[in-house]
């Protein structure tokens, strides 16, 4: 996302020094991507952000695959995850490939007792259930349902929840997440005809300065293992920056959905992209207007991509049994579309009230042990007459 944001102290001109009130120094970190040639921000720290007393230890976060090679529509019940306190142990992966993981939580508690850190990883973690504060070295970012929460890899976070129901939908990516690119000028400002705009996306506004010796637990992901660090300065050490590079928030409520005589291909509900999968956002919308239109999306082979669909609220005109907190998945190489009787049903209705999240990715996704539990087994044979 090319726009630029600051929040408080900085020199005037970077890499030359900035001190305290009292004389001492300031310590400049580049935050940044793709070597020196992505986005990137200046932070400046009240102590060096380089102090590591100790590693603690390191163990294993690998998903563990139960089906390599997956060609069946699977559908799983989302809310069947347990909550569980920790904010990390509560995080359960169910798909992933090379490119992402598509992952399931619902902590208890807020995440304070330590920092965490992904370094393979951005982030974009919707919240279905739950209010809160996402704490960052950048700056803070209040949080509420129907909210997209982006946060590039390397940052450092917390998270406050207000209450212990708490229900995420997470995307790790280990490429990029930016807004289409279509949906942008050659300047990189959004387009009059992008169905959101710079309006609606909020970076940290609420910058936390710690000026603190001690020791902080840092829990870092890399290569899908935690290490736990002892860090001997306050990660949120940060007093001013400035740059590209930032956590921010989008809400699904202030995606303008774009609509037609007739039915709209999905790349009309597109959210953000990467180089390997994108995210669509399904919200409510008046229907197709053309007199013979068929509102319910068209059968549709998925040649290219395997398709993943989390349901958040609402009616699905063009599924059975539809419960909050499911997903399902269509493989790319078999056609899926409306359960039978739905198109018909669909015929003459005026809007849909459905919000739903859908990641399509461009390699085949793995199923893992933990998606096993949550399966509706039956689901692929749903498409039969009855």
């Amino acid at each position: 996302m090319p726009r630029y944001h600051k929040l408080g102290n900085i020199p005037p001109k970077r890499h030359t020094f900035f001190k305290k009130p009292d004389g001492s120094f300031y310590y400049e970190e580049l935050f940044g991507t793709i070597g020196f040639d992505g986005m990137s921000s200046l932070l400046y720290h009240t102590q060096r952000p380089t102090q590591v007393k100790a590693v603690v230890k390191s163990y294993s976060v690998e998903p563990k695959i139960a089906v390599a090679k997956n060609m069946k529509s699977l559908a799983l019940k989302g809310f069947k995850v347990p909550p569980i306190n920790d904010f990390l142990e509560s995080r359960k992966c169910v798909l992933m490939n090379n490119d992402c993981h598509i992952v399931l939580a619902s902590p208890k508690k807020s995440l304070t007792e330590y920092f965490y850190k992904n370094t393979d990883s951005d982030e974009v973690i919707f919240i279905h259930e739950g209010t809160g504060k996402l704490r960052t070295m950048l700056g803070n970012i209040d949080f509420e349902y129907g909210d997209y929460l982006v946060i590039p890899r390397g940052m450092i976070y917390q998270i406050d929840f207000d209450t212990e129901d708490n229900r995420l939908f997470i995307v790790e990516s280990k490429h990029p997440v930016y807004t289409p690119k279509r949906y942008r000028n050659y300047f990189g400002q959004h387009l009059e005809s992008s169905p959101f705009c710079e309006r609606d996306l909020h970076g940290p506004s609420e910058l936390e300065t710690f000026d603190e010796k001690g020791e902080f637990l840092l829990k870092v992901k890399k290569q899908d293992m935690i290490h736990e660090y002892i860090y001997a300065a306050h990660p949120f050490s940060v007093v001013g920056w400035d740059g590209y590079n930032f956590p921010y928030k989008f809400s699904i409520h202030d995606f303008e959905p774009i609509t037609g005589r007739v039915h709209q291909p999905p790349p009309v509900h597109q959210t953000f992209e990467t180089s390997a999968f994108v995210i669509c956002s399904f919200v409510p919308r008046m229907y197709d207007y053309h007199p013979n239109a068929v509102p319910a999306p068209y059968n549709h082979s998925n040649i290219d991509s395997d398709e993943v669909l989390y349901y958040v609220e609402g009616d699905f005109m063009s599924r059975k049994d539809v419960e909050k907190g499911q997903i399902t998945l269509h493989p790319a190489g078999i056609p899926h579309g409306p359960h039978p009787g739905t198109m018909e049903k669909s015929i003459g209705k005026k809007e849909t009230k459905e919000l739903a999240v859908m990641v399509d990715t461009f390699k085949p996704l793995m199923i893992t042990e933990e998606a096993i539990k949550l399966q509706d087994e039956d689901y692929f044979k749903s498409w039969l007459d009855h």
